[in-house]
């Protein structure tokens, strides 16, 4: 079980689920939630990084708010400010690297649906971030607009479901041309038969557990490569 932790941000400050492994100490993994908010299974996701040896932190991006309803989700994310999202991305990635329990130099971050794009853009945003993984991500780019320059030398992970359209979807293939035209390397994998959110075990309608571990091991071989 890990603890709640709050950092500055924007001038603000952001709250944030913090989990830390048996050792006390490791490399850092930024985990960003789904379009639910800083629900239990995002929680769970960053309590398994840690039994990975991960020091892992989960921004409450919606700042309190959260949902199991598709509706208030959606409101949730559409009224979602993506400048401030981006400035706590960046709030997030230099608190984390920053703490005395953090090995190696920088950080990585994986998202998930809506937290899938905007762990992609991290890479794109902040300096600390060295590994990117995203989980079908779901957002428009031009929501984004991100530049991919600073991804160079810079290593990303793209995990596509088949309802998404697999790795031929426009928004994958854009993120896929902007990362490797900007230095950095990118594997994309596609995952046959499985729904959008396949990875999420809370929701037995989606989940596909063969899918889900085998994008997981994916994950932490590259985090562990890289940090």
């Amino acid at each position: 079980m890990g603890d709640m932790v709050s950092y500055p941000s924007n001038g603000d400050t952001c709250d944030a689920y913090l989990a830390l492994p048996e050792s006390g100490s490791g490399p850092g993994v930024i985990v960003i939630q789904e379009w639910w908010g800083l629900v239990d299974h995002v929680r769970d996701v960053a309590d398994r990084f840690a039994a990975e040896g991960f020091v892992a932190l989960a921004p409450d991006f919606y700042h309190g708010a959260k949902t199991g309803e598709p509706d208030e989700a959606q409101r949730l994310l559409m009224g979602m400010a993506m400048d401030r999202a981006a400035k706590d991305i960046q709030g997030s990635a230099r608190y984390l690297a920053s703490r005395p329990e953090i090995t190696g130099d920088g950080v990585g971050v994986v998202g998930f649906c809506m937290g899938g794009s905007l762990a992609l853009w991290t890479g794109a945003l902040a300096d600390e971030v060295k590994v990117a993984v995203g989980f079908y991500p779901a957002i428009p780019w031009e929501k984004m607009q991100p530049t991919w320059g600073n991804y160079s030398g810079k290593a990303a992970m793209i995990h596509a479901s088949e309802e998404d359209g697999t790795s031929k979807a426009e928004g994958v293939q854009q993120a896929v041309r902007g990362i490797e035209s900007a230095g950095g390397t990118v594997e994309v994998f596609d995952y046959p038969g499985t729904q959008h959110a396949f990875f999420n075990d809370q929701r037995p309608e989606v989940h596909d557990k063969a899918a889900s571990g085998a994008a997981w091991q994916r994950t932490v071989d590259l985090l562990k490569r890289h940090l």
